[in-house]
C-alpha cells in the first residue's frame, strides 16, 4: 500500500508534463481557445451592459409619462383659472367692481 502512493505522485507530475508539452506543441489552438473564452466572455459584458442600458431607458421613458401626464393636468388647470368668467365672478365678489354701463363711459379724445 505505502508503494502506491508514491507512483499516484509520479502519475500525477507526469500528467502534468503531458498537458504542459501538449500546450507548448499546439500554440495555435491553445491562442484559439483563448480568443474564443475572451470573446465569450466580452459578448456576456456587452449583453449585461445592454439590459442596463434598456433598464434605464425605460425608467427614464416611465418618468417621461409622468411628467407628460402632470404637464396635462397643469395646462387644464392652467385653463381653468384663467376663464374669463371665472375671473369675473372673483373680481365681482373679491373687489366689488362691475362692467362699466354704458351711461359710465367715457370717451377720451386725443388731438
Amino acid at each position: 500500500m505505502t508503494t502506491t502512493k508514491p507512483e499516484q505522485a509520479n502519475t500525477n507530475f507526469s500528467l502534468l508534463l503531458i498537458i504542459v508539452s501538449d500546450l507548448t506543441r499546439n500554440k495555435l489552438r491553445v491562442l484559439l481557445y483563448l480568443a474564443v473564452i475572451v470573446s465569450a466572455m466580452a459578448v456576456i459584458l456587452g449583453s449585461h451592459h445592454n439590459r442596463q442600458q434598456v433598464i434605464a431607458l425605460e425608467d427614464l421613458m416611465e418618468e417621461k409619462d409622468q411628467l407628460d401626464v402632470e404637464w396635462r393636468n397643469l395646462v387644464l388647470e392652467q385653463r381653468a383659472l384663467t376663464e374669463h368668467n371665472r375671473i369675473e365672478t372673483l373680481v365681482e365678489k373679491q373687489l366689488d367692481m362691475y362692467r362699466p354701463t354704458a351711461d359710465d363711459e367715457v370717451v377720451v379724445k386725443l388731438k
